[in-house]
């Protein structure tokens, strides 16, 4: 059964729609009208092997926070619309990884609870034409939106554009791991009996 879900979703500020398929090949067509922005969600679909087409228009004559927080707040969505019961999958997922100077650590609990915790700062307020401070926003969105417990932590790192893509990546390979399907469970992963 594919773990695909497509949401469409329509403000005063943005427009966006999105299409995700869990169980991808890491395909992705993105559009948000910031480049730095596309690149780090194409990193985040090919390395958690996630299929992802998205269309987003913003306001980007104000500046790029709607586009990205909206962004965040569809993705979030849709990881939870695919997943629909949990059933079976694996629930956490962590990874660290290196790029070049950044080390980045990333921890997930698909448990259904939001919770952000989020230790990064960045040496400048802008790689390209994204504000650093967004990323926090971004993943705060995900995190909220999709019910999901995440951590995030910049272990090491001097170059802002390697310590954020560093993040997006560690995120995919996280997610990845916690949206896996483990044969020896039976239902979900919880004594609760729900997530």
């Amino acid at each position: 059964m594919a773990r695909y879900a497509e949401i469409n979703r329509n403000t005063k500020e943005t427009s966006i729609s999105m299409k995700l398929n869990i169980d991808g090949s890491g395909n992705s067509q993105i559009d948000t009208g910031i480049g730095f922005f596309d690149h780090m969600l194409e990193g985040f679909a090919k390395h958690g092997f996630f299929d992802l087409d998205l269309k987003v228009k913003g306001d980007l004559q104000v500046d790029g926070h709607h586009t990205v927080e909206d962004t965040g707040i569809v993705l979030g969505n849709a990881i939870k619309e695919a997943l629909k019961d949990k059933a079976g999958i694996k629930r956490y997922g962590y990874f660290i990884l290196p790029m070049d100077d950044a080390l980045a650590l990333c921890s997930i609990d698909l448990c259904g609870r939001p919770y952000f915790s989020f230790e990064c700062e960045f040496p400048t307020e802008r790689v390209g034409y994204m504000d650093t401070e967004l990323v926090r926003e971004f993943f705060y969105a995900v995190s909220y939106s999709a019910g999901m417990n995440l951590h995030m932590k910049m272990l090491s790192g001097s170059n802002s554009h390697h310590m954020i893509e560093s993040l997006f990546k560690a995120f995919a390979k996280a997610l990845d791991e916690a949206t896996m399907v483990d044969p020896r469970i039976s239902g979900v992963l919880s004594t609760k009996g729900t997530l």
